[in-house]
């Protein structure tokens, strides 16, 4: 499942986005600050699920969901809000569920749920399965395909559209393929992501220490250095055996 999240805030965007990949069902993420954007991925990517905030800096999203209705093969739309006066509003634009912050891992569930329930899944978990454990990954490139052993991947990077895949010997793969795509070819066990812009390897991680503002900061074996959001602290600490 694709499912495109609108919000204003980057941190509240980060948050819904880790809620959001935890979820089996879902395939893509795709992100927007705005009415406009959203509008543009909208257009581009055919998302299947819109997680979208009423008020946005350049416009209403409850406007937007108005707008949308009369499109064919539009997304469904869950509002991700702060405000609670707006749910009736909300159901009669077609909405199908109306979250209220602070999110819950359990309500964001229970919100792709019954979207999932709508739409064909993209993807059938044997067949996921069945990637993950493959030893080798398979990176796209324009008209080149370069094959990584996973075990020697160090981290992940997106950034304006592209992947980076950093390896041992500081050897560097690029790539379209979005990170979330690539992210469900790789044992979640073994990596993890840490960062809206960045997963790892965790059998790579051999430090990890604060940074500024509650952030952390992991020094992977070969030396690099990569941030951990605020988002994700908590569940790298678990994967890390700490508590």
């Amino acid at each position: 499942m694709k499912v495109l999240i609108v919000d204003d805030e980057p941190l509240a965007r980060d948050e819904l986005h880790y809620l959001v990949e935890r979820n089996p069902q879902v395939t893509e993420i795709f992100e927007a600050e705005g009415v406009v954007s959203a509008q543009q991925v909208v257009n581009k990517e055919h998302p299947d699920l819109m997680f979208l905030d009423i008020q946005l800096t350049d416009g209403s999203g409850m406007a937007l969901a108005e707008s949308l209705k009369s499109q064919p093969n539009h997304p469904y739309i869950v509002f991700a809000t702060a405000y609670d006066q707006y749910a009736l509003d909300a159901f009669d634009a077609d909405a199908i569920d109306y979250l209220l912050k602070p999110f819950s891992q359990q309500r964001v569930n229970d919100a792709i749920e019954r979207v999932g329930k709508l739409v064909k899944p993209a993807r059938s978990a044997p067949d996921v399965q069945r990637q993950q454990d493959n030893p080798r990954l398979s990176l796209t490139n324009d008209e080149r395909t370069i094959i990584l052993q996973k075990d020697s991947i160090l981290y992940l990077q997106t950034q304006d559209g592209v992947t980076s895949v950093w390896a041992k010997g500081g050897h560097r793969v690029i790539s379209k393929q979005p990170l979330t795509n690539l992210l469900k070819q790789l044992d979640p066990a073994q990596f993890t992501r840490i960062h809206r812009s960045f997963a790892v390897n965790l059998d790579m991680v051999s430090e990890l220490e604060p940074s500024f503002n509650h952030t952390y900061e992991l020094t992977l074996k070969d030396g690099s250095k990569v941030p951990v959001s605020r988002s994700y602290v908590t569940s790298v600490k678990q994967a890390l055996g700490m508590q």
